[in-house]
């Protein structure tokens, strides 16, 4: 595989363990209709580390990448709802949550590129 390839990986484990380091970060960002934020933030860190380790292997690579492209999908909300709330409440710039939907559409791109 190339280079590129295990930079997606690596990127996938950062951030899914980013998730657990700063978890506070990421409920400021999380609709108030998810009923379980913390769950989903830490199911979604494990998600993310478990697909970047199945990056790696050659009997796990398929499934990874579908994986990471239905997870992008399901992280859609979260997105859509960063454009829709007031920036000052969730703390983030609004360049920022105007740039992160269009970047899922690329990471999920980039995740089909390798089929």
């Amino acid at each position: 595989m190339a280079w590129h390839f295990y930079l997606m990986a690596f990127i996938y484990a950062l951030a899914g363990i980013w998730h657990f380091v700063k978890p506070k970060m990421y409920l400021k960002i999380m609709p108030p209709y998810f009923k379980t934020p913390r769950k989903l933030i830490f199911w979604s860190g494990v998600a993310e580390v478990v697909l970047a380790l199945g990056l790696l292997f050659k009997t796990t690579i398929i499934y990874a990448i579908y994986g990471i492209v239905l997870m992008l999908l399901a992280f859609l909300p979260v997105h859509i709802y960063m454009l829709q709330e007031d920036q000052k409440k969730i703390k983030v710039p609004k360049w920022f949550s105007i740039i992160r939907l269009p970047i899922q559409f690329v990471l999920i791109w980039w995740a089909i590129y390798y089929l």
